[in-house]
């Protein structure tokens, strides 16, 4: 989320809890947290954030001096809960009354600690999310000991932090609480890290020195190329929802695809290489640890006899050749999941579905198309997972049609580039649907795909987000403030844009020859021709976004939250926007109002978008009324076209999270939008489904990969940031209209343009840890390094930028 956001609710987020928020595709188990369970961290990864606002009342005391009446009968003073103590210790540290701190923590222990460690003591591993209310005792203690050991190291007292910490490790260390940002945190492995930290220990870095690079070679690969699958078996209602495969030949089926893939199960064992690795012991451990690990071989080997469901030891297995370059069997790896187990379902760390099936087609495709040279083309295969824009999996019907991969050694012929340009021509002078009636709108072709027009010219979008953010700066502390005011140099210029340079030699100092060209300037060279911003918290500076269209020809894409945050609609951040309460949809239709009078006829002005991920829940109920969020969505968007006819209306919605619900229900919003971050092969089944079922326009309202990668060099990390990104834009360009694809694609918004330095959470510190697991180089989301640019040692922060590999490519992609 942008600074702007979580500057807007820092206090909120002192004080309240958040409610838990889904996001972005990879398999894993996320264990969330309850509502009643406080959060207390701010020590290099967490927000400070408490359960509540609660003062203790503490009566006064009454005068029984001798001689006077007696005075009334009082109360007892009352003795704060534990979630209080939690409270108060935390407003205590942040105060920086230190030794308030430590009283309330020492309360807490000597009033808490021994149940807390009951808990603990009867659990063996960490609750499931249905159960975390059993255990809050355990979690608030722990959070309580973590603000007293964050305030001794405050205070420069190593040592006693060192020890406060420790006790998080040895005596809670199944605690657990939930981060403002969107994810889980483990205290104790929080803890050890502060420690290793404050002992000089890199732990990664001594991590990486342990592991090795290995190549991969099969000793059985298989005696087809591409297994003629009819000669092994039966598909039967190929094209319905009773799909299968039904193996005739068991024997042959495995000598056909070779080793690693089903139903061969055996090959791997009698492999010479296998019984090495074994014996030098370099299997040993949990199989996720091997899904990105250099260790080639040794990955192979563990992900081909995981224990784990065959769909999904197949996509490990296939995703790992594929890292070795073994792409033919890769491909074939990843159309055994479709031939026999397209239902396979697993289990994002946000717990939302992913559906492996899917997602394995759109790796063949990506493979075949990248990699030439595997002279291979998937054809006819489709699966559609009906009722699948939600969590629930026990409704979801799996309609599989498994197609067929055939060579691909036919090259497009001038005459058929010809045919394709002069059908194009013929099919753009037909438009039969327009969104829009002013110079900016959509149109729709007879052949169904879509375009943006702007000045009846098509407008692809090459959007970025901008949001600068000056290392030190922090939304926990209230030190973050809005780019728009940076003039830190005090020459009356808004900073970023105008007075940022590059540093070319990477050395952190300002050249002679590295004079200050700004941001405007340098994403007009990449290719930019649009920014997203929100209109809240902070007001907009509207001279900076004129000079912005007038100098440099970057447009804007107007935002409003539409009560995410519990932003524009005056409810508390917990329980959050209620989309069915009068108040707070009156309040959000005024802040809209706003919005589009305040820039409606503003030149820089592109569309309007609504929202931002609310059907992932923070904050607001989105996700547990769908209907009625995507009904006062289009209540919003019938009231933007009240008031400004000239410009579309979009949404930015949490990738297809209940894309049902929408075309349903928002019939008035022109184009679907969503943030997505699916993986380095682009966005699959994205274009497909929203063609299907809203038959609007389609763009990626929010996309990136970070520059940061366990155990890579600076330039090898960017190297993969840039694949990634690369990958991403060339599926929005695949899908545009008349590019062969659906045809809906209109552009896409990548995020971000400079890395901030205060998500990760010491704000003048880079930091490194992977804070959530997601589909990237590693396997991990590394917030502070999303940039295309970076801002070097922070020290000439927020002037200096390094520009990385991913900029000079996307100034490429977006020359054409």
């Amino acid at each position: 989320m942008s600074k702007e956001v979580i500057s807007a609710y820092n206090y909120k987020l002192r004080y309240r809890v958040l409610c838990i928020a889904y996001r972005f595709f990879v398999l894993s188990m996320a264990y969330g947290l309850s509502s009643n369970i406080c959060l207390a961290q701010n020590e290099a990864a967490q927000a400070n954030v408490t359960s509540a606002n609660v003062t203790a009342n503490v009566p006064a005391q009454p005068d029984a001096s001798v001689g006077q009446s007696a005075a009334p009968t009082r109360e007892a003073p009352k003795q704060l809960s534990l979630s209080e103590l939690l409270v108060s210790a935390r407003k205590a540290k942040d105060k920086g009354e230190f030794d308030k701190v430590y009283e309330l923590a020492t309360q807490a222990m000597q009033r808490f600690g021994n149940d807390a460690r009951a808990q603990q003591k009867a659990l063996k591993d960490f609750p499931p999310s249905e159960q975390i209310n059993n255990y809050a005792e355990l979690n608030n203690m722990a959070e309580c000991q973590f603000i007293k050991a964050e305030a001794l190291k405050n205070q420069g007292k190593k040592d006693g932090s060192i020890a406060a910490f420790k006790v998080i490790v040895t005596d809670f260390s199944f605690a657990q609480a939930w981060d403002p940002r969107g994810w889980f945190y483990k205290l104790a492995k929080t803890a050890r890290e502060a420690i290793d930290r404050m002992e000089g220990r890199d732990v990664e870095a001594e991590k990486c020195g342990a592991l090795h690079s290995t190549k991969l070679v099969l000793n059985d690969s298989g005696k087809e190329e591409i297994v003629n699958y009819d000669n092994y078996g039966d598909f039967e209602g190929a094209g319905t929802k009773d799909y299968k495969f039904v193996v005739k030949s068991q024997g042959g089926l495995s000598e056909a695809v070779g080793e690693g893939i089903y139903p061969n199960t055996m090959s791997v064992r009698w492999d010479p290489a296998f019984q090495a690795v074994k014996k030098e012991r370099r299997i040993e451990g949990s199989h996720w640890d091997f899904v990105h690990s250099p260790d080639l071989e040794a990955a192979f080997f563990k992900w081909a006899l995981a224990p784990e469901p065959p769909g999904i030891r197949l996509f490990y297995t296939a995703l790992i050749l594929e890292r070795a370059g073994l792409y033919k069997h890769a491909v074939k790896a990843y159309y055994a999941i479709v031939v026999h187990y397209p239902r396979t379902v697993g289990w994002t760390y946000w717990h939302t579905p992913w559906y492996i099936g899917p997602a394995s087609i759109a790796k063949i495709k990506y493979l075949c198309k990248k990699y030439p040279q595997v002279n291979m083309k998937l054809v006819d295969s489709k699966i559609d997972v009906q009722n699948g824009f939600d969590t629930d999996i026990s409704n979801d019907i799996f309609i599989v049609e498994p197609g067929r991969l055939i060579k691909n050694h036919i090259p497009e012929t001038f005459s058929d580039k010809f045919n394709k340009f002069m059908a194009k021509r013929k099919t753009q002078s037909n438009i039969i649907r327009k969104l829009g009636d002013g110079k900016v709108r959509f149109v729709q072709y007879a052949n169904g795909h879509w375009q943006l027009l702007v000045d009846d010219k098509p407008y692809m979008i090459h959007g970025i987000t901008y949001s600068i953010a000056k290392a030190g700066q922090s939304p926990d502390d209230g030190t973050l403030k809005s780019w728009m005011d940076y003039d830190y140099n005090n020459n009356g210029k808004c900073d970023g844009p105008y007075d940022a340079f590059v540093d070319a030699n990477k050395n952190n100092k300002q050249d002679a020859d590295e004079p200050s060209v700004g941001d405007y300037q340098l994403m007009k060279r990449m290719g930019v021709n649009t920014i997203r911003l929100y209109h809240q918290p902070f007001p907009i500076k509207k001279e900076l976004l004129r000079d912005l269209y007038a100098r440099f020809g970057i447009r804007v894409i107007m935002g409003d939250f539409l009560g995410k945050y519990a932003l524009g609609s005056g409810a508390d951040w917990n329980p959050g926007t209620d989309y069915e309460n009068p108040e707070h949809c009156a309040k959000m239709l005024g802040s809209v109002k706003q919005m589009v009078l305040e820039h409606k006829d503003e030149p820089y002005l592109l569309m309007w978008m609504l929202g931002n991920e609310n059907v992932y829940g923070v904050a607001c109920n989105a996700d547990k009324k769908p209907e009625a969020f995507y009904k006062f969505v289009n209540e919003a968007a019938k009231l933007i076209k009240s008031l400004d006819k000239g410009h579309p209306v979009v949404i930015a919605n949490g990738d297809v999270f209940y894309l049902d619900k929408f075309a349903k229900y928002a019939p008035d919003v022109d184009a679907f939008g969503a943030n997505a971050y699916r993986g380095d092969y682009g966005f699959g089944t994205f274009w497909e489904m929203v063609k299907n079922l809203v038959d609007r326009p389609a763009f990626i309202t929010e996309y990136g990969c970070s520059a940061y990668v366990y155990c890579f060099s600076r330039e090898a990390a960017e190297e993969k940031q840039a694949d990634y990104l690369e990958a991403a834009w060339r599926d929005i360009v695949d899908n545009s209209a008349f590019a062969g694809g659906q045809g809906n694609a209109v552009g896409g918004i990548l995020f971000e343009w400079l890395d901030e330095w205060w998500k990760g959470y010491e704000p003048s510190i880079h930091d490194t840890k992977g804070l959530w697991v997601g589909p990237f180089p590693d396997g991990f989301m590394h917030e502070e390094w999303l940039g295309v640019a970076g801002q070097g040692d922070g020290i000439l922060s927020p002037f200096l930028r390094q520009l990385r590999k991913s900029y000079y490519v996307y100034q490429k992609l977006w020359e054409k």
